[in-house]
Order: C-alpha cells, then structure tokens, then sequence
C-alpha cells in the first residue's frame, strides 16, 4: 500500500513471511516517508539494523528506536515513542513503524500489547500520521493474526493492501482485551488503607517487600513513584479501602493495587494531557516506570498490576530470526 502524503491518520497491518519481506517493505515504505521530506521512526524489536542497512546512506535521516526497551511497557509506546515523536514534527505528516508484537512476547504482556495496537487509533483519530506495524506470520499464534485485522483498519502484504473486513471500534476492541488476570499466589502478603492517612502505611510495606526483594535503592525509588500514585488515586477518589498485594514471580517483583473506583477512560495514561494541566498525569507516570502494566476493570471495581524487574531493563530482542 502507498500511504496517502497528506491526510487523515492511517493505521496499517503488515504481514510479512521471512526477512526479506520484512526488510523490504518496510524499506520501500521508508523510502516513500523519505521521498516526501517527511519525518519518520521505526521502533522495532532490535532497533531495526537491518532495515537500517537497507536504506544505506538515507538511514541517517530516520530516527529509529528498539521496541524491546522502548515499548518494555506496552503503556509506555503512545505517549513515550509515538506521541513524543508526533509532538516533535507538529505540523508534519509523521511516517512510523512500529512492532509492539513479536514473537518474544509473553502471554502476560499480550493482552496490554493488542489493547495498545486498538488505542492508536483512539489516540491518534484525526492527527496527521500513518503507522505500519508488521507482523510476522511464520511466528505468530494466529489469535494474534486476527487480532490485528481487529486493531488495524487496512491490512497489508507484499501483494498489496485491503481494509480490514474484522476491524472493531477500538473502545470495543479495547474491551476485548481486558482479561481477568491471573490471582496472585497463596504467598503474597496485602495491605490494606483507606483514604490519605493510610498512605504512609503504603509505603512502608511497599519499600520493606521492595527491599526484601533485592530491589536497588533506584528501582524501589521508581516503584514507590508509581505506587503512591494509584494509592492515591484510591484514597482521593474511592469510598472505600484499598489494598496492594506484593509477590515475587519469575524474578520479578509484582504489586497489585484493587479498589471499588472505575477507570473509564480507555486512554487513561496514554495521553498526555496539556502542559498547562495541574493533574492527569500519574497514570502516565506509572506506565514510564512500570515493566509491565496490567488493568483489569471488574464488576466491583478495577485492579492495576505492575511488574517490576530489579535491573529495570528487559532484555533485548535480537530483531527478526528465522
């Protein structure tokens, strides 16, 4: 497909098959951005060295990210990489590739990666962009296909291109993909608060099972960041009491905060809000410093999971394998 040079915001699946395929086409779709003196990102797992060495000299002039470090989070790719990118050429027609599901991903994380692929298109309704976000059909569990024809308006292949006949309005498709998650174990200790006053007691159990866990003084700085922002989300804006739950899973470090209040908002945490803004920026602040960020809105309230690695750094991809 040939994205159009000026106009509406443009979300593309492409289905890719091997290297070359992958290579190519987002090579030749480089080289159209390229062509029209527009701005563009790849974000891939593995930064993309060698769509990089395919563009040659021309490479220089695009900015390229590893997916596997900047998208760690799904959370974090909207308002972190995306938006950033966008808000950074206002005014241009913004060209990107951007890989948040390959085959590396966990089970755990897929839910957050395919609810993200829906929210660009919530996100960027009316903005000036086309994003192309491949998939690789020789890797990928085919739910994981079908979930792209959900989340992507217009497919793609080295054949050509097609509106997706299985495309959902993305707060629909969003709803798709908030899934119960997993209970946490028979050894996780809680906590329980209510409102402000309880929020010191928060922190110490927060810093004690951090410490214990073998977190950095950094990693539980960050930590304590990003729980005393749900926390007090919980007191301030829920009647009744919250509670965290702490457990260690797979060398990683788990918090889970459940309350009765209802996060509505599907892009809660996505976008940014304006400069001017005194609030509206903790979910946000959550996602930059979480791992991986987990919302599961249940019938009697909604609960939020972060995971904490003790180093802070996934470990990275190598890019496309066959």
């Amino acid at each position: 497909m040939s994205a159009s040079p000026a106009g509406p915001f443009e979300h593309i699946g492409l289905l890719y098959r091997d290297e070359d395929e992958y290579v190519s086409q987002c090579a030749a779709f480089l080289e159209e951005a390229l062509a029209a003196g527009a701005p563009a990102l790849v974000a891939v797992p593995g930064g993309g060295t060698a769509i990089r060495d395919r563009l040659g000299t021309r490479a220089d002039e695009v900015v390229f990210k590893d997916m596997s470090v900047a998208g760690r989070n799904p959370g974090r790719i909207i308002p972190s990489v995306l938006l950033a990118f966008a808000e950074a050429h206002s005014g241009r027609r913004v060209w990107v590739i951007g890989e948040p599901i390959w085959k590396g991903r966990s089970a755990l994380e897929y839910p957050a990666c395919a609810a993200h692929e829906a929210l660009i298109n919530a996100a960027f309704a009316g903005r000036d962009a086309v994003i192309l976000c491949p998939y690789d059909v020789s890797r990928l569990e085919p739910y994981a296909l079908d979930d792209a024809e959900r989340t992507h308006p217009v497919m793609q292949d080295p054949a050509g291109s097609w509106p997706s006949p299985a495309y959902t309005d993305p707060v629909e498709a969003v709803a798709l993909f908030d899934r119960p998650l997993p209970a946490p174990p028979a050894r996780a200790a809680s906590h329980t608060f209510n409102g402000t006053g309880g929020l010191p007691g928060v922190r110490a159990f927060l810093a004690e099972r951090a410490a214990a866990a073998g977190l950095g003084e950094r990693r539980v700085g960050e930590l304590l960041i990003a729980m005393n922002e749900l926390a007090s989300n919980t007191a301030e804006h829920t009647c009744g009491p919250g509670t965290v739950t702490v457990w260690v899973e797979d060398g990683t470090l788990v918090y889970q905060l459940d309350d009765s209040g209802r996060l509505d908002d599907p892009l809660a945490g996505r976008v940014p809000p304006p400069d001017t803004a005194t609030r509206g920026r903790g979910l946000i602040i959550v996602n930059e410093l979480a791992d991986l960020v987990r919302v599961h809105r249940r019938p009697s309230g909604t609960s939020v999971r972060l995971h904490f690695d003790p180093a802070g750094a996934y470990q990275p991809a190598t890019g496309y394998q066959p």
